[in-house]
């Protein structure tokens, strides 16, 4: 078996010109990351191409630290002249060239180093640039971003705007730059645009030029102001601003950013923007003093800027100013008059109609971002938010991981073990029961739906705070299956079947909440249901309605019968859930919080 040679690479010239990474005992070795060998083995072109494009910013000995600067510079004339639709054949700078081979370092072969190599090698780059391409289907941006972000930077032109405090008439500077070259150290290099007219002066260099100018040349055709700097000139020099000329620049954001522009704002504002004040509500920082649909949630409004709260006069002082850039609290803030005045007005509309409490379902509508009249505008979102208070945020979050909720027991009355799923499934549906919210419990069948409601109604009935009995309503055909499970799982539980297949019609006409005193779950079918009305009548502790599917028509005869049942809160059974089980159940929304393979809706 062959030994493989470990020695590190060091670069040889032939006396041909050829440029190859050999084994050499002394040499200074690479980081072991870098990929030399394997880069090198394609050919020169390629391992000049990984130095000069992704070993940016490492520590290289001298020999390779001196030819990734030779490949970074093609790279570089490449990001100044070429476009994704276009790669223009550039040509290495003889003067460049020449001082770079006066600056060569000791290494095997450097006396066959001349221009003449250099241009050969030039190509050779060029050449397995296109060919990397081609292979990746990317453009080149995206080809050289993922060799390394800094390329996407190289020959762009930056417009940059910076806080001027000391120019009360003029508390902005603007100064358009270019990035130039990238750094040894991997760092770019920015200069004045006016620099680039002497860098790339003469027939030459004319494409790099062109080139450089094109993104700003696109922002015009949108921009008056980019076109008034342009024709003036006034862009290659530094400039005084006012707050309407950075605001100018801060609306055009898009149309720069398109053109292929990259700005750079203030570093004090540290979303990237100005800072904007923002009005927030806040519903359900207390508990209630009911539950379920009726409750009555506090609302709170407040105007704050990055979490601080404005006074009534700061937001008067605001209102009455002009739309763009405001000074306040010792910063710059970005003001939509319109947009503030009109949100404030809503939100205190809905502070005023909310002072006895805010219903739970409007609560949760405002949360989800639906406002009450009209439909909220996109751009809306970034100066307007609902938040949910301690006690509201608490109660979601348990609805969405009934896991993290306190464990319910159904006791030594619960004739089974539960597994965990069906345990978080019990909590789950307690949490609901006890805040009066309806659910939709969408386990797969054989996953144990009628245990875990069996388990439930045990916990209610210990607990014992409301002696109303529960109604069941499932198709004729499960009624005996339901007797069955709940006398092997739950025998304490006092079921009465309320079906004339059971229970004499006699005994069925004469049924009432007195009659119904001592019973726990009353289990009927929904043809039954149709049959007696006096079940509507009655006030039951849950109902459950067990096949639900069997409900989607909500214009059913059973489905509006099953509307019309007073309950305390609500549950639906099926393995097939979907909106419309929800809507027929008084068009609760939906919440899912999956367990195991369940599918979990909690509804109000």
């Amino acid at each position: 078996m062959p030994s493989i040679n470990t020695d590190p690479l060091a670069p040889n010239i032939t006396p041909s010109g050829h440029l190859l990474a050999v084994p050499q005992t002394d040499a200074l070795p690479v980081p072991e990351d870098i990929a030399l060998g394997h880069a090198f083995q394609a050919g020169a072109g390629h391992g000049l191409l990984y130095l000069g494009s992704t070993v940016i910013g490492r520590a290289l000995p001298p020999a390779w630290g001196w030819w990734r600067d030779f490949a970074v510079r093609y790279v570089t004339a490449l990001c100044t002249t070429a476009t994704d639709e276009d790669i223009v054949a550039v040509e290495p700078n003889a003067q460049d060239i020449g001082r770079l081979i006066d600056d060569a370092p000791p290494m095997t072969g450097v006396e066959y180093l001349t221009p003449e190599v250099l241009a050969t090698l030039w190509g050779e780059i060029d050449n397995a640039l296109r060919q990397e391409l081609a292979s990746t289907g990317d453009s080149l941006q995206a080809f050289l971003k993922s060799r390394h972000p800094t390329w996407n930077l190289v020959g762009r032109v930056h417009f940059n705007l910076a806080e001027n405090r000391k120019d009360p008439e003029a508390p902005f500077a603007f100064l358009a730059t270019y990035t130039a070259r990238v750094s040894a150290h991997g760092k770019t290099q920015h200069q004045p645009l006016s620099r680039s007219l002497e860098e790339f002066s003469g027939t030459r260099n004319k494409a790099q030029l062109l080139s450089l100018l094109v993104p700003v040349q696109r922002a015009a055709e949108h921009c008056d102001w980019v076109r008034s700097m342009l024709e003036s000139r006034e862009i290659y020099h530094p400039l005084r601003w006012t707050p309407a000329d950075a605001w100018n620049l801060l609306s055009d954001l898009p149309a720069l950013e398109a053109a292929g522009i990259i700005v750079r704002l203030p570093g004090t504002w540290t979303t990237g923007r100005p800072a904007r004040p923002n009005v927030t509500a806040s519903v359900g920082t207390k508990p209630p003093s009911l539950v379920g649909k009726d409750a009555l949630l506090d609302f709170n409004l407040a105007v704050s800027l990055e979490g601080e709260p404005l006074s009534p006069a700061e937001i008067r002082s605001l209102l009455k100013g002009a739309d763009g850039l405001q000074w306040i609290r010792g910063r710059w803030i970005e003001v939509d008059t319109q947009k503030l005045g009109r949100l404030l007005q809503r939100f205190e509309d809905i502070e005023q109609a909310a002072q006895s409490g805010l219903p739970l379902n409007d609560a949760l509508r405002l949360l989800a971002g639906v406002s009450g009249d009209d439909a909220k505008a996109p751009e809306e979102h970034d100066w307007a938010q609902v938040v949910a208070g301690p006690w509201l945020a608490e109660t979601l979050q348990n609805l969405r991981e009934p896991q993290g909720l306190a464990r319910v027991e159904p006791g030594p009355e619960l004739h089974a073990q539960l597994r965990p799923y069906q345990h978080a499934g019990v909590q789950w549906l307690y949490l609901l029961s006890r805040l009066e919210l309806g659910a939709c419990l969408a386990d797969d069948m054989g996953l144990g739906k009628t245990i875990q409601v069996l388990a439930l109604l045990l916990i209610l009935k210990r607990e014992r705070p409301d002696p109303r009995p529960s109604l069941l309503i499932a198709p004729a055909s499960l009624l005996a299956n339901w007797v069955t499970e709940a006398e092997r799982f739950a025998p304490s539980l006092r079921v009465l079947v309320a079906h004339p297949s059971v229970t004499p019609a006699e005994d069925l006409r004469g049924l009432d909440e007195a009659r119904l005193a001592q019973t726990d779950l009353v289990i009927t079918s929904f043809g039954s249901l149709l049959r007696q009305p006096v079940l509507e009548t009655i006030r039951w502790r849950l109902a459950i309605v067990d096949e639900a599917q069997a409900i989607k028509n909500p214009g059913a005869r059973q489905t509006r019968q099953v509307k019309k049942l007073q309950a305390q809160a609500r549950i639906a059974l099926t393995a097939k859930p979907g909106p419309h089980i929800v809507s027929a159940l008084y068009g609760m929304s939906a919440i899912s919080t999956p367990t195991s393979r369940q599918i979990r809706m909690a509804t109000g």
